[in-house]
């Protein structure tokens, strides 16, 4: 059995992840962001003061991961962290007003990306894409054991 690059799907979303973060880093690296911060800013946009396993939880990523993100972030001064009111082993994360003053911006070149990246698509091709890509997800999740992550949009 051969696997050809051309016809296999994990390369193929792998080399688009790839390509889609080097459009983001161009627009969102002059103003002090790099990509990998993007998804945890997104989560705090949608929801300011996360515990850092919460945050590990909707980006999905590994503990010693979002360390390191959340120490950039806080160096670059993008968050702030306060202990947690009630348990004063967490920490929450917030956002600081350099990171508020950023969200349009950063909205903007996000948008812009998934604009030029979806050039060419149907409305329904794209709806298309997005349902397949979240049900890849969901399988992959469950493949591996684990409880499918929320879908955007959707509560959770």
């Amino acid at each position: 059995m051969e696997l050809i690059r051309a016809e296999s799907l994990g390369y193929q979303v792998n080399l688009a992840a790839r390509v889609l973060e080097q459009a983001l880093r161009e627009r969102v690296e002059p103003h002090g962001v790099v990509p990998g911060q993007f998804p945890a800013l997104l989560s705090l946009y949608e929801r300011d003061g996360l515990t850092q396993a919460e945050l590990c939880r909707q980006v999905r990523v590994e503990q010693p991961t979002m360390a390191k993100t959340l120490q950039r972030m806080e160096r670059d001064g993008l968050i702030r962290r306060e202990r947690h009111p009630t348990d004063a082993r967490q920490m929450l994360v917030f956002l600081t007003d350099r990171a508020e003053s950023l969200r349009e911006t950063l909205a903007r070149a996000g948008t812009g990306v998934n604009a030029d990246a979806l050039k060419g698509l149907t409305e329904e091709q794209v709806a298309t894409l997005m349902t397949c890509l979240a049900t890849i997800t969901a399988n992959l999740t469950r493949a591996q054991g684990g409880a499918c992550p929320a879908r955007p949009g959707s509560p959770r």
